[in-house]
């Protein structure tokens, strides 16, 4: 599976340390464990940190071709703080690099899948480079997280995903945002499923995670429900874990056309993920590879 990661990358700042993140690049990571030939579409500052990230990004085997230098703009930071739960929250600085990726030259059908999310459509500039890649088919799939990070949303940004994604992930938490942008009203996970399965007649399939209730996958065309419990776990820190969810989701079903098994594996790394401290490290590799 070839996959194109467009979006934020960026270092995830907690009171005692520091690490790379933005959801793009988690996923990305995750899918390159998992075998994927990742590739970042992203852009970072001419900073010390911007020369770190492309190096850290490239540990995982991620392709860099696509990740711009921007001059006067620093690199992402994202401020974390989390609640007595390991809840986090999420200061995300404004008008840095990776509001300004370049459109790079893509032959059309060149990727599996082109997956982004709302946060980096916060910049006009990225909201027209998505638009026009989805106009040129560089992908057979799209998959959007839509990964709602409030203020950094809007309608405009939400509809663009919903429009155009065949394959959505959406949190439980994020459900009710999704409604009321779409339809103005609120409804329960199943109802909500097939609502938008209704309205966006493109996508294939509808997930939704529901945290400790775990999850479910919405085959529009059977008009299916796939459910899967949550792996029991011990919470470090949820960062990432949808991100590590929508990775194995992807990699499972692109090999093995299993709804259920790509959910069940989608649960169990997630539930993993949220057990440690980092989002995503090269010391994840032994647990991925038993879960194939």
């Amino acid at each position: 599976m070839k996959i194109l990661s467009f979006g934020e990358v960026l270092w995830d700042v907690f009171p005692d340390y520091k690490t790379l993140g933005g959801a793009p690049f988690n996923f990305a990571a995750h899918a390159s464990i998992q075998g994927a030939e990742a590739y970042m579409l992203s852009a970072v500052g001419e900073d010390e940190l911007g020369k770190t990230t492309v190096k850290e990004i490239e540990k995982y085997n991620i392709n860099t071709n696509f990740v711009s230098i921007v001059p006067d703009k620093e690199t992402g930071k994202c401020l974390v703080t989390l609640d007595e739960n390991k809840i986090p929250s999420y200061n995300l600085l404004n008008d840095v690099a990776y509001d300004y990726i370049k459109k790079p030259e893509i032959v059309e059908n060149t990727f599996d899948i082109f997956a982004f999310g709302t946060l980096a459509l916060r910049s006009k500039n990225n909201f027209e480079t998505v638009k026009q890649l989805i106009s040129e088919k560089i992908s057979h799939e799209i998959y959007s997280d839509l990964n709602i990070r409030a203020p950094f949303y809007n309608k405009e940004s939400v509809m663009l995903c919903l429009k155009n994604a065949t394959i959505v992930k959406i949190s439980d938490e994020e459900l009710p945002v999704i409604n009321e942008t779409v339809f103005g009203l609120n409804s329960d996970t199943e109802a909500s499923a097939v609502k938008l399965s209704e309205k966006f007649p493109q996508i294939k399939i509808i997930i939704v995670t529901k945290g400790e209730k775990g999850s479910l996958a919405y085959d529009c065309a059977n008009k299916k429900y796939f459910y899967a419990n949550a792996a029991p776990a011990e919470i470090v820190s949820t960062v990432g874990a949808g991100d590590s969810f929508g990775a194995a989701f992807l990699t499972t079903y692109y090999k093995q056309k299993d709804l259920q098994k790509a959910l069940d594996t989608a649960s169990k790394l997630s539930a993993y993920v949220v057990s440690k401290k980092d989002a995503v490290s090269l010391e994840m590799t032994d647990f991925i590879n038993s879960l194939r």
